[in-house]
């Protein structure tokens, strides 16, 4: 199965996305912030990143998937957020602005988030 890195600061949504994804087969490393992900990924790129759009700054996450895409990391990445309830708008991939390479708006189910990785992996 995959390694798989979650990054959000949400202790509920790392403990909750761990055991959905662990029960799946994968191996879960968790990191609470933008900095802890970069460097989770400097020790050992996984195979898969879930990946919180606001942290400590409501920006991290996209400035994250930027900076990695720009480095020429190509695994895929799992945009998580709660920005569409809080503006009340629909959000959803750019290449551009949002280089990842899908989408899921939080709270997340746990079978949504199951077929978004299998599809992602390939499984």
């Amino acid at each position: 199965m995959a390694n798989i890195l979650l990054v959000d600061d949400d202790p509920d949504v790392t403990d909750a996305g761990r055991l959905v994804l662990e029960r799946e087969g994968h191996t879960v490393r968790t990191a609470g912030s933008a900095n802890e992900g970069l460097g989770a990924i400097g020790e050992a790129a996984p195979d898969l990143l879930v990946l919180d759009i606001m942290m400590d700054s409501p920006d991290d996450g996209i400035v994250l998937a930027r900076r990695l895409r720009k480095e020429g990391h190509r695994f895929p990445i799992i945009a998580l957020s709660s920005i569409g309830k809080v503006t009340g708008r629909d959000y959803d991939r750019d290449g551009e602005m949002l280089p990842v390479d899908d989408f899921v708006s939080k709270p997340v189910h746990p079978s949504v988030l199951i077929a978004k990785v299998r599809k992602l992996l390939g499984s």
